[in-house]
């Protein structure tokens, strides 16, 4: 059989990335090929629904496929997730020269996010300030930068414009990714020394090859090991690999989701069967 799996394309990039993965899984006998989406939602529906057989799948698209195989009495499996999608962290980013000491000392200042489906930049940040005694909407402003909804904060821009709003002086503080918070100050959006980091979370995890449940085992089994069998230093795989942001493949785990399950539930943004209840959210 032929193993099709879903990812979204939320740069043109996507399509040379997996491509190439396509040519390289073939010549290693495994059949593959790729359809495109224009966001997670759809993806997930057509995975649990056993349209595609494996998805490379958002932390919040993780936890809503889980949610809704389980509820379909189905079961998904995180296969592999590149070796920088694991341990990663947000910040709340403030400027170098304010003077804010404390995540409480932001009580009733004006809070940049990123778009509404974010788990980086709007999720996990709010429910961060929210057990440290900052409501979204109650005890601080939220002012969100929704760019790309629907790609589950794969696009950058709600982040840099909220990076942008924190040096304009419209926002107190700006969430973000901690790589981010650096891509952003390599590239000039936040000159150095302009910022600091008031808080940063725990770490957690990002993205999941997920595979479902009509895969059979044997084909489940050969893809992983050939996932994980890529190597940075093969000259076909390594361009591929700078291209998606990894240097290894490692084995899926779930360990890793735990402060994003707590934020889509304080949030409200999926139900605990999966179906998308947040309030104004449209891909």
């Amino acid at each position: 059989m032929t193993l099709l799996m879903g990812a979204v394309a939320y740069d043109p990039k996507v399509v040379t990335i997996w491509g190439g993965f396509r040519s390289w899984l073939a010549q290693h006998g495994l059949p593959f090929d790729f359809v495109l989406y224009s966001h997670y939602e759809r993806q997930v529906e057509d995975l649990v629904e056993g349209r595609i057989g494996a998805a490379w799948n958002s932390p919040l698209a993780w936890i809503r496929a889980r949610r809704m195989a389980e509820n379909r009495g189905r079961t998904l499996a995180p296969l592999v997730m590149r070796d920088t999608d694991r341990d990663l962290t947000s910040v709340i980013v403030v400027r170098a020269d304010s003077p804010y000491k404390d995540v409480a000392d932001l009580k009733g200042e004006v809070i940049g996010v990123g778009a509404v489906d974010s788990p980086q930049a709007t999720l996990i940040p709010s429910s961060f300030l929210a057990e440290r005694g900052l409501r979204p909407g109650a005890d601080v402003t939220v002012r969100r930068f929704d760019v790309g909804v629907g790609l589950h904060g794969d696009h950058i821009g709600g982040e840099r414009d909220a990076a942008r709003a924190l040096i304009s002086g419209e926002v107190a503080a700006a969430c973000m990714i901690d790589s981010n918070h650096l891509l952003f100050g390599r590239e000039g959006t936040l000159a150095a020394g302009s910022t600091r980091v008031l808080a940063q979370t725990a770490p957690f995890d990002h993205c999941n090859m997920t595979v479902g449940h009509e895969v059979p085992e044997e084909v489940r089994r050969r893809f992983g090991d050939l996932l994980l069998s890529m190597s940075y230093a093969d000259p076909l795989v390594r361009p591929l690999f700078d291209l998606e942001g990894l240097t290894a493949w490692q084995p899926g785990r779930t360990s890793g989701y735990t402060a994003l399950e707590r934020a889509v539930d304080e949030s409200g943004f999926y139900d605990a069967a999966g179906a998308v209840t947040a309030a104004g959210y449209q891909p």
